[in-house]
């Protein structure tokens, strides 16, 4: 070993490397980190170092807001906290103002029917879903950075709160209630449903303030279309009572799908055959449509409105055949004319609500940004994900104290606004005017809309959701574990509850990126004949292998969580276990080598982090090198995993000249630390079968 620890084992620096034979007659000089440094000027330590230079993140904050402090600076801080300060001056009215128009009435046509059906599912009186229709789609209009997106009530956000709602405010099991009693029972609900939505803005705008919106990362696309899937089918099994005209208690917590279908199907016989019909009317109407404005969405001017249709056929049909008092069939009833008072939520429940807005905070979140990025990907611009935390946040905290429940974006409607034209956020303003005109003046005409028209309504809305199961074929065509991640998130949401089902889905998703890295084992390198590149050895058979040289590649962070595999690849390699080299390789046959490592080349550029567990086994490592008379070489360590290295004691092991730039210089080096070590030049070209 006395040629490896040798002062210079390598030409010097006007020397080039012959890439037909790398071992010849001339090696170039490695590039070490030091020496990388004393070329293109590194990170030099001084004595002292100003404040700032010491600081340099605090000082970059402070730099930053002085600069918000200053006129410009308090300009473009508002910009980005109202975005129509920014798009509206550059907002082309000839072009877009008649598409925004006509895509935002749709839209709010559309959101009155739905605004009222999904009110049911958050089990509130129907009313408060045109509440949840207006004050949200306008606070965001004025906040959010998605042109395309549109807000309002979402089904899966519903779901989730009438399980609160149903938990915290249940029934009485008397079910003759007087009208105070009625009255009363729903103000407790609308007021939980309230402390929801402020509950999930007040987290959401804590996340902006944190500047967490990368946090929606961690609901993979897989979790939330299973997650979405799910609640498609619990959405349609809720709503089976109301199809049948039954009157039954709402089933919550785990297990509930399947204990409302048993209810369903014990009560079966005590079904309405008026509201069956009504049903069975308005699927036939509605499902229809809802194909042709898929199948015709390029030939149609604007998709055909199938709910305010069948919600006019209905009322009609309702109130001319006096359905209500001769077959009780169940209505609507008044809605409320104008908008209720201000109040603020009760404060008391905040503490009972906190474990179901955190999980609809989440969803609010995650479904919202990504359905922005991706209309955003399509049309060429961007958005910014915290200002639409804080604009979410704000929208179902503002509207909280009008009453509203929790809101997103939702797939359907954003979907519709694309389709019939819409450019800008301006288009949720004419939404508004559609809802408002409803609440002012219309009201009155809903009075004899069914609620198993309602029910239906739900029912077709989750149609996308539904056809989402037929992309498993494909996923499991692209990825097992994505598919795996998929199934799991499904099942848990369908057997267990949607908070439930969609914490075991993250986990699930998470787990699964853990193991995976786990699973990763310490790959060989052989250099390609005839150039300077490295690549693994199993599979190739025309790579160049040096005895004596080993050059590991470890392709995976190095953390507490992989420490143990990392060393017992490493003991493998290099023959720092108990027994010999001949042994039997981890998830391989029994190999034999029979020239001992004297130089090891580990290539870092894969291990993007490390703890302190990892950097520790590293200096474990280096040192049972050293006592085996092993040459140590790192290669490829970014500057975060230098860093840690560096803290936990690497460079009392090993010297800045063993840590290189690349693997081809760490190499350079190691064979002509191998040359050197030979008795002579021939001899050293023989054992490396380089010679001519």
């Amino acid at each position: 070993m006395s040629g490896i620890q040798g002062t210079r084992t390598y030409p010097g620096a006007g020397d080039t490397s012959d890439l037909k034979y790398p071992l010849g007659t001339r090696l170039r000089e490695a590039l070490t980190e030091a020496r990388f440094h004393q070329l293109f000027g590194g990170e030099e330590q001084e004595p002292e170092l100003p404040a700032e230079r010491r600081f340099p993140r605090l000082f970059g904050l402070w730099r930053l807001r002085t600069r918000a402090c200053s006129g410009t600076g308090a300009w473009r801080l508002l910009q980005a906290l109202l975005p129509p300060l920014h798009w509206l001056p550059h907002y082309r009215w000839r072009a877009w103002l008649l598409g925004d128009a006509v895509a935002g009435v749709t839209v709010g046509i559309v959101h009155v029917p739905q605004g009222m059906a999904f009110a049911l599912l958050a089990s509130v009186p129907p009313v408060f879903g045109l509440y949840t229709s207006f004050f949200p789609v306008l606070i965001y209009s004025l906040l959010g950075t998605g042109r395309h997106l549109s807000t309002g009530t979402f089904a899966i956000l519903s779901l989730m709160t009438g399980s609160a709602v149903e938990r915290l405010v249940p029934e009485p099991l008397v079910g003759n209630l007087s009208g105070t009693e009625k009255e009363q029972l729903d103000a407790q609900r609308v007021g939980v449903a309230a402390a929801v939505a402020f509950g999930s803005g007040a987290l959401m705008l804590g996340m902006f303030v944190l500047q967490l919106g990368v946090l929606s990362t961690f609901l993979s696309e897989p979790v939330v279309k299973a997650l979405t899937s799910g609640v498609a089918l619990h959405v349609l099994v809720s709503q089976l009572p109301s199809l049948l005209g039954l009157s039954l208690p709402r089933q919550i917590g785990c297990f509930s799908l399947f204990k409302t279908l048993a209810a369903v199907l014990t009560a079966l016989p005590r079904s309405s055959p008026a509201e069956l019909t009504i049903s069975a009317l308005s699927l036939a109407l509605l499902v229809p449509v809802k194909e042709l404005n898929v199948r015709f969405r390029d030939r149609l001017p604007t998709p055909i409105p199938g709910e305010v249709v069948m919600v006019l056929l209905a009322s009609v049909l309702c109130f001319t055949s006096s359905l209500d008092t001769r077959y009780h069939v169940q209505i609507v009833g008044l809605l409320p004319g104008g908008f209720p008072q201000p109040l603020l939520p009760n404060l008391a429940e905040l503490p009972r609500i906190l474990a179901d807005s955190l999980p609809i905070a989440l969803v609010t979140f995650a479904v919202s940004a990504s359905l922005a990025s991706i209309y955003a990907d399509k049309y060429s611009y961007t958005i910014d994900s915290n200002q639409e935390l804080l604009a979410h946040g704000a929208s179902n905290l503002i509207s909280s104290l009008f009453s509203c429940f929790p809101n997103s974006a939702t797939l359907a409607t954003t979907s519709l606004l694309v389709d019939a034209g819409g450019k800008t956020q301006l288009a949720g303003l004419f939404s508004c005017i559609v809802v408002l005109s409803v609440l002012l003046w219309l009201g009155p005409f809903f009075y004899y809309l069914p609620k198993a028209v309602l029910a239906c309504i739900n029912i077709s809305s989750m149609r996308q959701m539904f056809f989402q199961m037929q992309e498993l074929p494909q996923l499991w065509h692209i990825s097992r574990v994505d598919f795996a991640v998929w199934m799991v998130t499904w099942v848990a949401v369908v057997t267990l509850n949607v908070d439930l089902g969609l914490a075991v889905g993250v986990v699930f998703s998470m787990m699964t990126v853990v193991c995976r890295t786990q699973r990763v084992q310490c790959l060989a390198l052989g250099q390609a004949e005839g150039t300077e590149l490295y690549r693994p050895l199993r599979g190739s058979h025309k790579l160049l292998q040096v005895p004596g040289l080993c050059i590991l590649s470890y392709p995976t962070p190095l953390y507490f969580g992989t420490r143990g595999q990392f060393r017992r690849n490493l003991e493998w390699h290099l023959g720092l276990g108990e027994g010999e080299k001949e042994t039997s390789k981890p998830d391989g046959p029994t190999v034999a080598v029979a020239e001992p490592v004297r130089v090891v080349v580990l290539d870092f550029s894969g291990v993007t982090f490390a703890d302190a567990a990892g950097a520790r086994e590293v200096v474990q490592l280096a040192s049972r090198c050293r006592d085996a008379r092993i040459h140590l070489l790192l290669a490829q360590c970014n500057a975060s995993v230098l860093g840690t290295l560096t803290r936990a004691g690497l460079l009392d092991r090993v010297t800045p000249d063993q840590l290189f730039v690349s693997v081809q210089d760490a190499a350079a080096y190691a064979l002509g630390s191998l040359v050197r070590g030979s008795s002579t030049r021939s001899e050293s070209q023989e054992a490396l079968g380089c010679g001519k």
